[in-house]
């Protein structure tokens, strides 16, 4: 697929699929939606628990997630250790990871950043000290998993981009994969999906969306 570099109003980047019609983060912020969505709604909810947990997330895409993960539990320190698989279709470049600007507009070393990008693929690695990346190149549909979550960041296309991602054997799935009070976070909020997560026995529930974006985000869990 084709991707346009784009600047989003919160000044971070991201890219834009002109196939698609679609781009990887909101218009109006990247960073501040990804910190407001799986960082504050998704993350810090399941350490607010436990202290170590299992994350999967679904669209590795720039790797901002991961990056503001990792950054998150630099900031706690080494009392929470997280084990993190993400899954990616379609990987970007090499050359498209060096025009991403977040570490710019974090303050933040790049080497973190770049380590997220040249770690290989489809191996457990050791990210931070208290953070373990499992990469896997793989499209959701056709991925075996080999253990279960506590939390997922489900930051798949929007429906209308990428349906199949969006199906109730797809959620189903990952509702399996999910321990008792796990939890999985959307920016969608779209009724049908809202139905499909509640007919396969997720809880949900809507919360405030980031400032500047969507009024509203969804998180969903699968209670004991």
């Amino acid at each position: 697929m084709k991707r346009e570099l784009v600047k989003t109003k919160d000044g971070s980047h991201s890219f834009y699929v002109p196939e698609l019609d679609e781009h990887y983060h909101s218009k109006h912020g990247s960073i501040a939606e990804s910190k407001h969505i799986f960082i504050n709604a998704g993350l810090k909810e399941a350490i607010r628990l436990k202290d170590s947990i299992d994350l999967l997330e679904i669209g590795l895409g720039t790797g901002l997630n991961v990056l503001l993960t990792a950054l998150e539990l630099k900031s706690i320190g080494m009392q929470k250790h997280v084990e993190m698989t993400s899954i990616e279709a379609f990987p970007i470049t090499e050359n498209e990871v060096k025009q991403l600007n977040y570490i710019d507009v974090l303050g933040e070393d790049s080497l973190l950043f770049e380590k997220i990008h040249n770690l290989p693929w489809n191996a457990k690695q050791k990210l931070t000290d208290n953070l373990d990346l499992l990469k896997v190149h793989a499209q959701l549909e056709d991925y075996t998993f080999h253990s279960q979550f506590d939390v997922i960041y489900f930051d798949a296309f929007a429906p209308e981009k990428q349906a199949e991602l969006w199906e109730e054997e797809i959620f189903t799935k990952l509702y399996n994969q999910l321990r008792n009070n796990g939890i999985l976070v959307t920016y969608c909020v779209k009724g049908v999906i809202k139905r499909r997560l509640k007919s396969i026995g997720f809880e949900i529930e809507k919360l405030a969306g980031p400032p500047g974006g969507k009024r509203e985000m969804l998180r969903a869990q699968k209670i004991d």
